[in-house]
């Protein structure tokens, strides 16, 4: 895959830059040229219908998904293309998904340890201090001798991003990470991204927590059919959305 230069955008250093992103499923293309800029310190929603291609533009941002064609740049530098290390770059772009991947038979405190001794190569001392700094980071300090089954979703959700945010990434994507959860959990979690925002995290996020959207967001993106077709300040998409599929959405998704 051929990579270019990052193109100028609105935003002048973009940590995160998707240029002319495709995807594309033997005859089926999900995205269609998809550009994208997230700026340091910055907190991107992404909205969107259930197969907009909201999760797959998310996954071919650490390569989880290969992109057909396109470019995507982590802090300038060129991420696609065949000599990439992926997991060098997978310790730089940390990702939260729906489900939380834990490991049943390790503790919290291992559970975050072990990406940290196996990729960091950080000795047991190093490793364990990390580990206990990102539980208590996201208020789970005092379960770091805990098993995932004796977690609730919403504390298991928590210990998966302590995991991500102690190898220290320039960006966290999160996809759907609380659409696993019972509702009365899902504060939880949301409460603790809005703390790693307050931290400076730069965060894409993919979700359905449209008030969580409106208030911590600092910009939406609306795709739909593989395009984003809408972007702006959380205020403006959601009192005037330009675009009818936008108005559409907004409208089902705030009486639900």
């Amino acid at each position: 895959m051929a990579v270019a230069a990052p193109l100028t955008t609105s935003i002048a250093q973009p940590t995160l830059e998707v240029r002319g992103l495709r995807k594309s499923y033997g005859a089926l293309e999900v995205l269609h040229g998809v550009d994208l800029a997230v700026g340091a310190r910055e907190m991107v929603f992404v909205l969107g219908r259930s197969g907009s291609g909201k999760s797959t533009m998310l996954r071919c941002c650490n390569r989880l998904e290969e992109p057909t064609s396109g470019d995507i740049f982590l802090e300038g530098q060129p991420i696609t293309g065949r000599g990439v290390n992926l997991d060098k770059l997978r310790r730089r772009i940390g990702m939260v998904f729906q489900s939380f991947n834990l490991y049943p038979h390790l503790d919290a405190r291992r559970n975050v340890t072990l990406a940290l001794r196996m990729v960091l190569k950080l000795g047991r001392d190093e490793a364990d201090a990390r580990a206990l700094a990102a539980l208590e980071q996201v208020g789970l300090a005092a379960k770091a001798a805990s098993h995932p089954a004796e977690l609730s979703g919403g504390q298991q959700q928590r210990v998966a991003i302590a995991r991500a945010i102690a190898l220290e990434p320039a960006v966290m994507l999160f996809d759907e990470p609380t659409s696993a959860l019972d509702p009365e959990l899902v504060g939880d979690v949301l409460g603790v991204m809005r703390e790693l925002k307050s931290d400076g995290m730069t965060m894409l996020v993919v979700s359905h927590e449209m008030g969580f959207a409106r208030e911590a967001a600092d910009r939406i993106v609306f795709m739909a059919d593989g395009r984003i077709v809408e972007e702006g300040p959380p205020e403006q998409l959601f009192t005037a959305a330009k675009h009818e599929a936008t108005r559409a959405f907004l409208s089902r998704s705030m009486r639900t």
